[in-house]
C-alpha cells in the first residue's frame, strides 16, 4: 500500500508540474500579434514601477541631503569614467528589458523601439534631473550623454542588424577598498555590488557567429572587451582637499571570451526568460588584463 500510495502521489506530482510548466511556458511566449491585454498590463506596471522608484528615490534618498537651485556639474574625470560605463550599461539593459516585454505583448517593432527600448533613457534622464536639484549632487551632461549611448547602442543594432550582434555586460568582485570608504563605496556585498567602482568591470560582448556567418563558429560564442578600474578611494585623485591624494588609480582593459545566453537554443520560454536575464552577466572565462602601468596580467576565471 506505501509503494502505491508513493507512486500515485508521484504521479500526481509530475503531471501537476508539467501542467504548470506548460502554462508558464505559455504565459511567457510572445504574442504573434498585439495582446491588448498584455499591452496594458505593461504599461500600467512599468508606469507604476518607475513612479513607485522615482518616489522612494525623492522620499528615501534625496531627503537626506539639502535642496538647491537647478545646477550642473562636471564629473566626467571622476571615478575613471566607471560611473559613466555603468550609466551606458543601465540605459543598455532597461531598454533591453522595455523591448523585450513590448514583444511580448505582440506591439509592433517600431513601437518597440521608441517606447521600450528608450525606457532606460527616460528613467535615468529623470533621475538626473533629480540630482540637479540636489545640493549633494547635480545634473551631469556627461551622464546623460552614456545614457545615451547605451540606448543607442540598442536601437541603432536592431534598425542595422535587426538583433543584438554586441550586448553590454557586467562583473563584480569584492575589494578591500570598501571596508576603507564602506559610506563611499558600500557596505556589504550589495552596496558594494553598486557603488565599488574597483570591483566593476563593464563588458562589451561580441557574438562571433553573428559577424562571421558562415564559420563554424558556435553560435553562442562571444568575445569580450571589458574596462575596470583599481586603487579609487576617491572619485578624483588629484583632489587637492582629500587625505586620498597619493593613490595611484590604475585602468584595466580585459579581453575575454563570453557565451551569449540568449543564442542557446530551446524551445523552453521559460529557460529563453531566464537566459535573457542572466545575459547581462558575463561568464566567467579566462581571462587576460592590460593596465596602465604597462602590465600584462592573466586570470584563470575573472569575474
Amino acid at each position: 500500500m506505501k509503494i502505491k500510495y508513493f507512486y500515485t502521489t508521484l504521479f500526481v506530482v509530475l503531471n501537476f508540474t508539467c501542467f504548470s510548466q506548460s502554462k508558464i511556458n505559455d504565459f511567457l511566449k510572445p504574442s504573434d500579434t498585439l495582446n491588448s491585454s498584455r499591452r496594458n498590463v505593461v504599461v500600467i506596471s512599468e508606469t507604476s514601477v518607475a513612479g513607485l522608484s522615482i518616489l522612494g528615490l525623492s522620499t528615501l534618498w534625496y531627503s537626506d541631503y539639502d535642496r538647491s537651485k537647478f545646477h550642473t556639474i562636471n564629473d566626467f574625470n571622476e571615478w575613471k569614467q566607471m560611473d559613466k560605463y555603468g550609466h551606458a550599461f543601465t540605459s543598455y539593459s532597461l531598454g533591453r528589458v522595455g523591448a523585450d516585454i513590448l514583444n511580448w505583448s505582440g506591439v509592433s517593432k517600431k513601437h518597440q523601439l521608441v517606447y521600450g527600448a528608450t525606457l532606460g533613457f527616460a528613467f535615468l534622464t529623470t533621475v538626473e534631473v533629480f540630482d540637479g536639484f540636489s545640493e549633494e549632487w547635480g545634473f551631469s551632461w556627461s551622464d546623460i550623454g552614456a545614457n545615451a549611448l547605451g540606448t543607442g547602442l540598442y536601437i541603432g543594432q536592431e534598425l542595422l542588424w535587426n538583433e543584438q550582434r554586441m550586448v553590454l555586460k557586467y562583473s563584480f568582485h569584492r575589494t578591500n577598498y570598501a571596508s576603507q570608504r564602506p559610506n563611499t563605496l558600500g557596505n556589504g556585498l550589495l552596496e558594494e555590488a553598486l557603488k565599488d567602482y574597483n570591483g566593476q568591470t563593464y563588458w562589451l560582448s561580441a557574438n562571433l557567429r553573428s559577424f562571421f556567418k558562415e564559420s563554424k563558429l558556435p553560435k553562442w560564442l562571444n568575445i569580450a572587451f571589458g574596462y575596470g578600474a583599481d586603487s579609487m578611494l576617491i572619485g578624483n585623485a588629484k583632489s587637492v582637499d582629500n587625505m586620498f591624494t597619493n593613490q595611484k588609480q590604475i585602468r584595466q582593459y580585459y579581453l575575454s571570451f563570453d557565451v551569449d545566453l540568449t543564442r542557446i537554443k530551446t524551445n523552453s520560454h521559460v529557460l529563453k526568460t531566464i537566459f535573457s536575464v542572466l545575459n547581462t552577466i558575463k561568464v566567467p572565462l579566462p581571462t587576460i588584463e592590460f593596465n596602465s602601468q604597462n602590465r600584462v596580467v592573466f586570470r584563470l576565471f575573472y569575474f
